[in-house]
């Protein structure tokens, strides 16, 4: 084997170990991201569920007061 041979040998080896390394972090930040996902699919629910009470009480309330308005008129 000559020298330009190990020192490919050695480069390529370089190489891959640093695209393992690349691929581990990809990988650990893909599974971090899938946890941050799921918690932001929780908070969005969260989010949706409350607005729907919320516009149900304004509703509620708002036919309410119409009905005592009208019976004021009667």
């Amino acid at each position: 084997m000559t020298d330009f041979e190990r020192d490919i040998t050695l480069q390529l080896t370089k190489i891959s170990s640093d695209i393992e390394h690349i691929k581990e972090k990809v990988n650990a930040n893909f599974n971090h991201l899938e946890k941050v996902n799921g918690r932001l699919n929780k908070a969005e629910n969260n989010i949706t569920g409350i607005k729907s009470i919320g516009i149900t009480l304004y509703a509620i309330i708002g036919v309410i007061l119409a009905w005592l308005g009208i019976r004021e008129w009667i």
